[in-house]
């Protein structure tokens, strides 16, 4: 077990981040950032753009490290839906992780990296998306039911990925 902290949560209705990146962020709330979020397995974030969505049931939360990011960065600029800090989670695809905020653990599958894209120049600047390769997050499938929130938290690697954490 490792203790880490959950920084930020985001759940986003829309996806603002669509078309081409010169366009700009499509307007919507000044802040999808929230402090709890309910988790469904294998359908995702209450209330996020991809919850219950078929093309997204494999990858419908994404996980990041806040080590990867500058300072001046969060979710809102990443598309992001969970920020933590004190584990690479980048390492840990493959795996079967567990998140406790202390309202019991919440199961994920960690199916695939997260690859930054253009807009990452755009949101964070340029070169952001470059130097976020092999840094950007992972994408999750829930396989459990639960309640994050921000805070301490304890992370558990249960199944796969080498991983003793």
């Amino acid at each position: 077990m490792t203790e880490v902290e959950v920084l930020q949560l985001l759940v986003s209705p829309a996806h603002r981040m669509s078309g081409r990146p010169s366009d700009g962020v499509s307007p919507g709330p000044s802040d999808e950032r929230v402090s709890r979020v309910e988790v469904r397995s294998e359908l995702g974030l209450v209330g996020d753009r991809y919850y219950a969505r078929p093309a997204h049931r494999n990858a419908a939360v994404t996980i990041m490290a806040a080590e990867n990011l500058p300072p001046d960065a969060d979710l809102r600029h990443t598309r992001r839906n969970i920020l933590l800090r004190g584990i690479d989670i980048d390492a840990h695809v493959g795996a079967t992780i567990s998140l406790d905020c202390g309202t019991g653990p919440v199961v994920f599958a960690v199916k695939r990296p997260a690859r930054p894209c253009a807009w990452m120049d755009v949101t964070i600047g340029p070169g952001a998306q470059r130097a976020l390769r092999g840094r950007g997050g992972v994408r999750c499938s829930p396989l459990s039911d639960g309640v994050l929130t921000l805070g301490p938290a304890t992370f558990r690697v249960v199944a796969g990925a080498d991983t003793p954490s």
